[in-house]
């Protein structure tokens, strides 16, 4: 398992923490894919720490649901759950679409621009085909929208319960799968925020977030070793 990130501690903070986010980070950007074996000696090996700290984020990141630890067996990539997919999504679908219609009307013209700004972004990384840069755009200008309302707390639950979802929406993008219309949505809104068109807003934001549905299937299809639906 070579992860190509090497510890530096001189700005780094802790070990552990540093171990924690590069594997985090792995998992969900799917650099350490689905169902992939984890050695605590390898990882000590690979990041020149005791076993002690790589045994807490390994327990750190079963309580995520990011890995499972099998007892006599070793520890394993969980596989995207698609039951926990759903639920994750359903939860930000109910939960956006009431934020959005608040935010209809309401937003700030700083947060307005730091929205036109995300989009601008969004438009390099579409042509440059550089889709992790692009997907962390797409969760900043949905979290913008939700911080503009003094619901960034909501943001951060919503988004735990979003693990599954976004290594899905990692695959998708990776495939190339609707780029062109993930940003015409995102412009959508973007627009009816504006106008004040709250009915509008929550009607794309709910196509939006409902596209999964239809591509987790085919990715399914594609991948059937990464998933399982218990």
């Amino acid at each position: 398992m070579d992860l190509a990130v090497k510890h530096n501690p001189q700005n780094r903070g802790s070990a552990r923490d540093f171990v924690y986010e590069t594997l985090r980070y792995s998992i969900l950007h799917l650099k350490l894919k689905p169902g992939t074996k984890m050695s605590e000696q390898d990882v000590s090996d690979q990041f020149q720490v005791s076993r002690t700290p790589i045994r807490e984020v390994f327990v750190r990141l079963f309580q995520e649901e990011l890995v499972e630890i099998y007892p006599q067996r070793g520890t394993y990539v969980s596989l995207i759950n698609l039951r926990h997919l759903e639920e994750g999504r359903f939860v930000r679908e109910t939960m956006e679409k009431a934020v959005i219609r608040e935010a209809a009307g309401e937003l700030s013209k700083s947060d307005l621009f730091k929205l036109e700004s995300n989009l601008a972004a969004q438009e390099v990384c579409r042509k440059n085909r550089n889709y992790f840069r692009m997907l962390a755009l797409d969760d900043e200008f949905h979290a913008t929208i939700f911080r503009a309302c003094g619901m960034e707390r909501t943001w951060s639950t919503v988004q735990q319960l979003n693990n599954d979802f976004y290594r899905v929406r990692v695959l998708r993008l990776a495939h190339d799968f609707r780029w062109d219309t993930i940003l015409s949505q995102h412009y959508a809104i973007f627009e009816a925020l504006k106008n004040g068109e709250g009915d509008r807003a929550e009607g794309i934001t709910q196509d939006h977030l409902r596209m999964v549905i239809v591509e987790k299937d085919e990715l399914k299809l594609e991948y059937p070793d990464y998933f399982v639906d218990i």
